[in-house]
């Protein structure tokens, strides 16, 4: 990757920033999310899906590790939470091959659980809040 994207804002703006971000990667189709607790991980990927036109409700997959959302278009968006994962198997369990090399978005969020899984080409957002205003950065 050898574009750089970064943006600060505040929850105003996140739906531009989320249309931005897919603009900017137009041939990326897995996205990591980094970043603590209440960073907004969550927030901007359903912002994301939003500018995607999903017709199905976005929320996060903490309990069911993977949501699957369907587009306007007819194509699948992954939303992963690999919050709770204990070992890396439960990643294979889940197949995650299938979904990250089907061509479709795949949102990863906690994708520290899993970073020797996520692949070569993968963008890496790096999420921070500080006193109301969000930080969005691509780690190379």
């Amino acid at each position: 990757m050898t574009k750089i994207f970064e943006e600060k804002f505040t929850e105003e703006r996140i739906s531009e920033v989320a249309e931005k971000l897919i603009k900017f990667y137009p041939n990326t189709r897995i996205f990591a999310f980094y970043g603590a607790m209440g960073a907004g991980k969550t927030t901007i990927i359903k912002a994301i899906c939003k500018h995607l036109k999903t017709i199905d409700t976005v929320d996060s997959p903490t309990f069911s590790i993977i949501n699957q959302y369907l587009t306007e278009e007819g194509s699948y968006i992954y939303h992963f939470d690999f919050y709770r994962l204990k070992k890396i198997e439960e990643a294979y369990d889940i197949g995650y091959e299938d979904y990250f090399f089907s061509g479709n978005y795949c949102f990863i969020e906690w994708a520290e659980k899993i970073e020797e899984l996520l692949p070569d080409d993968c963008c890496r957002v790096i999420l921070t809040e500080q006193k109301g205003v969000r930080h969005l950065k691509i780690s190379e």
